[in-house]
């Protein structure tokens, strides 16, 4: 169905679309490149919310060299929406261009377009293919796609931890169990995030910024702190504002309702969101439904054995992500506080989803089964 030189474009497709892995955010990261006569004529990738889409980028760059997409095989990492949101449908542009061909790797799971976009394309006769390098294109956009078919962002919890599984010493300490390639790398994935979370254990024990600061990039992650009885000091270096072009406030989840702690984080530039669970903790699963509504897709924790045995215990957590270091540390606190369990089939299922060598680290991701 897809030949070797449908492959190699579709490569040069989401290499355009990981492009965008910091500024997409709420939108999709997607590529396209334009083919004809063999030669690639144009290439795009979506630009930040409310600019051009990746094949609007990609007519655009062909037709500032002169060329002509009449013709042309679009090759894109996801449907073309068909929708008006806050640009034009994108399959309506490329039925006004002219294409014969357009090759996609994935439809579309916002229920707004889901199919209408090929649909609308192969009504203009063109001929539509979908499916080539699905997978890839679903793990780069895996938080739009959960957002969108669940209301929930994808749920990233990252651990460093000993080979026996230990995190921090008993009195805290905790800086550095990994090295610094694995410690780089985490910055990493902290910048694809829409979002960091974090327990005010961890504020009170590290006081993390939770910025990025390991690579350049244009926008920080919006940070987010539990905090159910609104004990964060004023002075944390999570509340330090962010003046970037994408800033947002820092969003506090607690359970009481405080309107003198909640001013005084207010006047810090937080905002307060009041989720009690019936224990007198952050309600967890009512926090990611909030937060899918305000547009995250990931979310990135970087929080203690506590919140992370929470958001596990709660099925909140979709993925782990654990840096494994060479070293012992015996009697410490490990990943995740979890509760005895009575029989092995209760132990809560993930499956390996890669393994790599981080620096002297291994890294590992596991994904709930189910995912």
């Amino acid at each position: 169905m897809f030949s070797d030189k449908d492959h190699a474009a579709m490569q040069q497709a989401l290499a355009l679309a990981a492009r965008g892995m910091f500024t997409t955010t709420p939108n999709p990261r997607v590529g396209c490149v334009l083919v004809k006569d063999g030669q690639v004529i144009g290439q795009g990738y979506t630009q930040p919310a409310g600019q051009d889409h990746a094949e609007i980028q990609a007519m655009k760059d062909a037709l500032s060299r002169g060329l002509d997409p009449d013709g042309a095989t679009a090759y894109v990492t996801l449907e073309p929406c068909s929708h008006f949101g806050r640009t034009p449908p994108c399959a309506d542009a490329l039925v006004r261009a002219g294409v014969a061909r357009v090759v996609a790797a994935m439809e579309d799971p916002n229920p707004s377009v889901s199919g209408s976009g090929l649909q609308r394309l192969r009504d203009a006769g063109i001929d539509v293919r979908c499916g080539l390098l699905e997978k890839e294109a679903r793990d780069l956009n895996i938080g739009f796609v959960s957002r969108m078919t669940r209301g929930l962002p994808w749920v990233r919890v990252k651990v460093a931890a000993s080979m026996d599984g230990g995190t921090a010493l008993h009195d805290g300490t905790s800086q550095w169990i990994t090295g610094q390639a694995a410690r780089d790398d985490g910055h990493a994935w902290r910048a694809r995030a829409c979002a960091i979370l974090t327990g005010i254990g961890t504020v009170r024990d590290d006081d993390p910024a939770l910025t990025v600061r390991a690579l350049a990039t244009p926008r920080q992650p919006q940070r987010i702190l539990v905090d159910s009885r609104l004990e964060v000091p004023l002075d944390a270096k999570i509340l330090t504002p962010d003046a970037g072009e994408f800033a947002k406030p820092v969003l506090v989840f607690c359970a009481v309702e405080d309107r003198e702690r909640q001013r005084a984080l207010e006047a810090r530039g937080a905002e307060v969101v009041v989720l009690p669970n019936p224990h007198g903790k952050v309600e967890l699963p009512r926090m990611l439904q909030e937060l899918g509504r305000r547009g995250i897709n990931e979310l990135h924790v970087e929080a203690g054995f506590k919140l992370n045995g929470s958001l596990v215990r709660e099925h909140c957590a979709d993925e782990l992500l654990i840096y494994l270091a060479p070293k012992l540390l015996g009697d410490a606190q490990g990943m995740f506080n979890l509760p005895p369990l009575g029989r092995l089939q209760d132990a809560a299922q993930f499956r390996w989803h890669e393994i790599r060598q981080i620096g002297d680290d291994l890294r590992l991701i596991a994904r709930r089964n189910d995912a």
